[in-house]
């Protein structure tokens, strides 16, 4: 029988309390799955880490714990540290990277960022987005899936994808030929609709599967549909860490909850009410499930449902490469 959700976050609150508020021995585990893993992951982050800019604490205290979830799970995790420097000052992060291996040698990546602004506590931006990775990450532990699956969390992404560059520039030739797709997952939880973006022509088929998915499953993720001309239906642009993937001509897809249907209609407004919640004060849990009763829940369920089953089902038939 499963544990309704209340009982979940009882369960997750006494670990807590047991816990003293360490994040190296804090283990979600308990946790039944479909969105109250990444719930618990996503709240961890962004409430107990809080602020995770780039070369601060926090952003450490970030790296560390996911490192730590990925080591619990059972794999191994490396740090892929990296330098770079930004309005004359150099700092340093690094990408957290566990490996699953699958039928295939063949290889998907999947990432999400883990740093923050300093406005609000970046619960949308991006620790949904690193709840929904460890959730599925944890769930698909001993499945056996299609292809290999690199699970990564990249440094450093806000002021220039920093990570997430680093990473595609230490791929040798061997490694993007192996890549079959990237699969990015950036601000999740406060969106009016819930989006997957993909690769443009035949190299969109990881959208087209999750889609799929989502429409057998009655889960209610669509497309940009298109209202403006610079970013054609079911595409996006290159700001989030799926770019340095896709300028190598890895196809990729990239989950996201906003509107494309308001203010100037490239996705950056992203509810009705409030504007863009992602880089602003509004951007903490409290806000989101004030304003938004029950939405992160539906968020973290619909995306960690199909990204699994996308992980679990994948195929390559993509022409493009």
């Amino acid at each position: 029988m499963k544990k309704p959700f209340w009982m979940s976050i009882l369960l997750v609150f006494i670990l807590l309390i047991s816990t003293a508020g360490s994040a190296s021995a804090y283990s979600p585990s308990l946790v039944h799955k479909d969105g109250a893993l990444a719930y618990e992951h996503t709240k961890f982050l962004s409430e107990k880490i809080g602020s995770r800019v780039y070369g601060t604490e926090g952003e450490i205290k970030a790296k560390e714990y996911i490192a730590d979830q990925f080591e619990r799970m059972g794999y191994s995790s490396d740090e892929q540290e990296f330098s770079f420097t930004r309005r004359g000052k150099t700092y340093n992060s690094a990408n957290v990277i566990a490996y699953k291996k699958g039928k295939s040698d063949k290889q998907i990546i999947v990432g999400a960022h883990y740093d923050s602004v300093a406005a609000g506590n970046g619960t949308d931006d991006n620790a949904s987005g690193v709840g929904v990775m460890l959730e599925v990450a944890e769930v698909l532990k001993n499945v056996s899936t299609p292809y290999s699956i690199v699970f990564i969390a990249f440094g450093a992404e806000e002021g220039g994808l920093n990570g997430s560059n680093f990473y595609a520039k230490q791929m040798t030739a061997e490694e993007i030929s192996n890549t079959v797709g990237m699969i990015n997952l950036d601000s999740l939880a406060v969106g009016d609709k819930m989006y997957v973006h993909g690769s443009a022509d035949d190299a969109g088929f990881i959208r087209e599967q999750a889609l799929n998915i989502a429409e057998k499953k009655k889960l209610d993720i669509g497309i940009n549909p298109g209202l403006n001309a610079d970013y054609p239906a079911g595409t996006t642009g290159d700001w989030s860490d799926h770019a340095p993937f896709n300028a190598l001509g890895i196809p990729f897809a990239y989950f996201e909850s906003t509107n494309w249907e308001i203010g100037e209609l490239d996705g950056y407004e992203q509810t009705e009410e409030y504007g863009g919640v992602w880089h602003t004060k509004n951007d903490t849990l409290n806000f989101i499930e004030t304003a938004y009763p029950g939405r992160i829940q539906e968020r973290l369920s619909t995306y960690s449902q199909v990204l699994t089953e996308v992980l679990k089902f994948f195929e390559k038939t993509s022409t493009s490469k």
